[in-house]
């Protein structure tokens, strides 16, 4: 197995040790959480340019990688709703997210039954970055107030503001879920109507 795909892998085994992190409440559970999930997308980073600089570019990895980021993302969003960091409406941005997740893997396994490998568009690239920087913020938002309260300073600015920047931030992300599926879905239209 070479590099980049040790790294995807990687990212894989460091899920659970984030869902770990998120849903133990330990100190600073989320400072902890964010540097995984901040490892995890570090990971992602090099494993594409690393496989791309060094022609180690296979199809376990073309598979993997989106795999992968579609763990991550999916079980940070899960983790943030259990622990209520995505408002009322949580639900809705999850189940858009898992719809375009599924509608692509599924144009996914079409294609590789005919023996061709699909790989990420920059639409996908694009949703994905949206997401995990999303996620990333509320996680750093998370552990600034965590770290304030552990010291005892407040900082005169409500939690709530920090709620609904992250919620928007996921939302923002959404949209670009649903322009990738939809672009996805068009580029690739060709293997459903073979079905």
């Amino acid at each position: 197995m070479n590099l980049p795909n040790k790294l995807t892998i990687l990212r894989i085994i460091l899920v659970p040790l984030f869902i770990i992190a998120m849903l133990v409440d330990f100190p600073l559970h989320f400072l902890v959480a964010g540097l995984i999930f901040a490892i995890a997308c570090i990971t992602d980073t090099l494993d594409g340019k690393i496989a791309r600089s060094r022609n180690l570019v296979t199809d376990f990895g073309k598979f993997a990688d989106p795999l992968a980021d579609k763990i991550l993302v999916i079980s940070a969003l899960v983790c943030f709703l259990q622990v209520g960091l995505l408002g009322n409406f949580g639900a809705v941005p999850i189940t858009i997210i898992l719809f375009r997740e599924f509608a692509v893997s599924g144009i996914r396994l079409v294609a590789a039954s005919s023996g061709k490998v699909v790989a990420a568009n920059i639409w996908g690239k694009v949703k994905t970055v949206t997401q995990m920087v999303g996620i990333v913020i509320i996680l750093v938002a998370q552990a600034f107030l965590e770290v304030m309260k552990l010291l005892s300073i407040n900082i005169g600015i409500p939690d709530v503001v920090f709620l609904y920047t992250g919620i928007g931030l996921i939302w923002i992300s959404t949209i670009f879920t649903i322009v990738s599926g939809i672009i996805y879905i068009k580029d690739n239209i060709g293997f459903i109507k073979n079905c």
